[in-house]
């Protein structure tokens, strides 16, 4: 499909993740999707898509087997015209969560302070929170709800598709899954981590391994520790540390909820929405948080669909056309 909107990449050199612990890039590419009918007169609302664990801006381009890319997929639904940002908050771990660590880097501070800025410095933006909306899925989702919970300055609109929710749920399982592959791949997480920086291929047990690193590495940093995190359990025992396990429970929007209850209800759109076979048991936490959203009175849109976790991007259908319907045009 040739797209009648246009895609430009430009480099961005982030003052914010410069030096990160991790030493990842701090100049990145930033792909922005621009409508048809940008002439560089009009201006356009603005929306940040966030990808999942391990997923980059750039990911979100790529044509996939039967179907279309993310612009594609824009442009045959040919809701209301806006511009489309993704950017690129991959790091060594898999992920950043969207958040400031002091293990991985100041993400939250480089998309909704340093990007934001970026582009409305450089395309026919409408440089308001309520122009602006922020989505993404798994991950992504996360990131999403928790930048609208954290800056309603920045975003007015959010939309989480399947989104780490209920952590009691959604990482606890695979604890058990770390703890036992871990003789298989070096006997400690720093072994661990050198292996599977040096795997040539990353198994599908490894990859769940790192997840949960990254996660710990996101929720529950420590400059003191050898590797600069914590693990929410021991090594040697599998006993989970309560202490540790409650700082990651901190960060879980469910907790975050009560504290950020006047953000979300000055959203324009709080979109959330889960397969309800979602492979990480998502669709529960959707619900308890949907429901503790009814509780608040806190206005919502909350759908589940019959689906897993994986290849779900046509639902971006949805949540863009309810984006297109409330974002202001100027």
């Amino acid at each position: 499909m040739t797209l009648r909107g246009s895609l430009v990449t430009l480099r961005h050199e982030s003052r914010v993740l410069r030096g990160n612990a991790l030493r990842d890039p701090h100049v990145r590419d930033l792909h922005v999707y621009l409508p048809p009918s940008y002439d560089g007169k009009r201006r356009f609302p603005l929306v940040f898509v966030l990808t999942g664990f391990t997923g980059r801006g750039a990911s979100l381009l790529n044509a996939r087997p039967w179907l279309p890319s993310l612009p594609e997929q824009l442009e045959k639904l040919r809701a209301r015209e806006m511009i489309f940002a993704f950017p690129d908050c991959f790091t060594r771990y898999g992920g950043s969560q969207y958040l400031d660590s002091s293990a991985t880097g100041r993400y939250e501070q480089y998309v909704a302070r340093e990007l934001v800025r970026f582009v409305d410095a450089r395309f026919r933006t409408i440089p308001r929170a309520v122009a602006r909306a922020v989505m993404g899925k798994s991950s992504g989702g996360y990131g999403a709800l928790r930048l609208g919970m954290r800056r309603p300055d920045v975003f007015g609109l959010v939309a989480c598709h399947s989104g780490d929710l209920y952590f009691d749920y959604c990482y606890w399982n695979d604890f058990p899954k770390y703890l036992g592959g871990l003789p298989r791949h070096g006997g400690s997480t720093r072994a661990f981590l050198r292996k599977f920086a040096a795997a040539p291929k990353k198994t599908g047990e490894m990859v769940t391994m790192m997840n949960i690193a990254a996660m710990a590495a996101c929720y529950s940093p420590n400059p003191r520790a050898p590797l600069g995190f914590d693990l929410p359990f021991d090594e040697r025992t599998g006993e989970v540390r309560a202490a540790v396990w409650r700082r990651w429970k901190a960060h879980d929007p469910i907790a975050m909820l009560p504290r950020h209850a006047e953000a979300l209800r000055a959203l324009r759109l709080l979109f959330i929405d889960c397969g309800t076979r979602d492979e990480y048991s998502l669709h529960f936490g959707a619900r308890i948080f949907a429901e503790r959203l009814r509780t608040l009175r806190i206005p919502h849109v909350h759908e589940e669909f019959d689906d897993g976790h994986m290849d779900i991007a046509y639902r971006y259908d949805r949540s863009i056309a309810l984006i297109a319907r409330r974002i202001a045009t100027r």
